[in-house]
Formats: structure tokens, C-alpha cells, sequence
């Protein structure tokens, strides 16, 4: 065994081609969040981690749609806009969907863990929080009051923020995240510079994506104001 993020693979090292996102690396990527989401709930109460248990839940479910996408359709799926493109030609979007959502559910968690490394002395939960509010906030506070939809996304936004409000200290998840079973913890000055990769290579694929899906018509992974 090893620090966290030298088991997990990096956003950072998901190849992109003229052809786009590489699925198969973009999956075991996302794999990585939702560990690193468990390892964040291993820290709370009992409460607090059934709390966060429907959130770690959709996001290995979205994952498993595209995946098994994927794996039906493998020659027409080696890149996450490759995939798309071709489910809509043939009039199916499970997986375009549950990619969209995927994608919205990782850039909440990439933005978070982006405002707590700004903001040193910031709360986890303070940052997630922040995290939350310019992604996943607007979509779940923008549909329909009266709609059947409304109150979905109401719900899921009630889900999240109940989830945020347990968030651990943030020293406990630092150290999580350095500690090596093995011997030494890695240094801070490691764990930022890893974790600084991750986000950016998450940031670069969420980018691309948004504006794929965008131009499309797939979908959108930001709420358009």
C-alpha cells in the first residue's frame, strides 16, 4: 500500500486525443473518487456516513451505465464523445445521461477539493459547500417549483447538503489522504502537488466535456444562467 493518491488513478493521466476523453481511464478515474468519497465518509459518524451514502451511490451508478455502455459497444465507445455520439445515433441515452450526471457529480467534487486547497484554513465542510454552490446548486435550484422534476431535484439537493453538513475536519481527511500503511506519511508538499494534478486534469476533462455536451445538444453539465 501507499498514500491515497498513489493508488487511485489521476484525472491528470486520463488520455486526451483529437478523438476525445479515453473512457476506459476516465471510468477507473472516477472508480478513484468514489474511494476517495468512502475514505471521507470512514471519518464521520455513523449518521453522517449514511448520510453521504446515497451521494457515493449515484455516483458508482452513472459510472456503471457508461461502463456498461462501454463494454457492449466497445469499438464504438474508446472515447467519452465518441460513445455519446453513437448512442445518439442510435436513439438510446442511458449512458449520455448518466454521463452527464457523472460528470456534474465530479466537477461538485473537483471544485470542492479546488476551494479547499486555495483556502488553507477553510472547513471541509465549508469548502464543499462552495463546491456545491457553483455546480450542482443551480441545477438542483433550477427546475420547476410545482414540477414532478422540481421536486426531484429539491430532493437530491436536500441530500447533498445534508451530507456536506457532516463533512469531517479537514485535518482528518488531509492526513487520510497522506497516511502510507506501509511507513512515512508523504509530505504536504507531495500531497498538494498531487492532489493539485488531480484536480486540474478532472478540471481540463469537465471543461471539454461541458462544451461538447453544450454544442451537441447533449445536455448541459453547468447550469446555463
Amino acid at each position: 500500500m501507499a498514500p491515497f493518491l498513489e493508488t487511485v488513478k489521476s484525472f491528470n493521466d486520463v488520455p486526451i486525443t483529437d478523438d476525445g476523453v479515453n473512457t476506459v481511464a476516465f471510468l477507473e478515474a472516477g472508480d478513484g473518487v468514489v474511494r476517495m468519497l468512502k475514505e471521507l465518509t470512514s471519518l464521520m459518524s455513523s449518521v453522517g456516513s449514511g448520510a453521504f451514502s446515497p451521494v457515493i451511490n449515484d455516483i458508482q451508478g452513472n459510472i456503471t451505465k457508461v461502463r456498461e455502455r462501454h463494454d457492449a459497444t466497445p469499438s464504438q465507445s474508446g472515447t467519452l464523445e465518441v460513445l455519446v455520439t453513437n448512442e445518439k445515433s442510435n436513439k438510446v441515452g442511458s449512458a449520455t445521461e448518466g454521463l452527464m450526471w457523472l460528470l456534474r457529480s465530479l466537477a461538485f467534487t473537483g471544485k470542492s477539493l479546488q476551494q479547499a486547497q486555495s483556502n488553507p484554513s477553510e472547513d471541509l465542510k465549508v469548502a464543499f459547500t462552495k463546491g456545491y454552490n457553483v455546480t450542482l446548486g443551480p441545477i438542483h435550484r433550477g427546475s420547476g417549483i410545482f414540477s414532478i422534476q422540481g421536486a426531484i431535484m429539491r430532493a437530491a439537493g436536500l441530500m447533498f447538503n445534508t451530507a456536506i453538513g457532516y463533512c469531517p475536519p479537514r485535518k482528518s481527511f488531509y492526513e487520510k489522504l497522506a497516511a502510507n500503511p506501509n511507513g512515512e506519511p508523504c509530505s504536504q508538499e507531495m500531497l498538494d502537488k498531487q492532489l493539485n494534478d488531480w484536480i486540474t486534469g478532472l478540471d481540463t476533462i469537465i471543461t471539454r466535456m461541458d462544451k461538447f455536451y453544450t454544442k451537441g445538444k447533449h445536455g448541459e453539465i453547468f447550469k446555463s444562467a
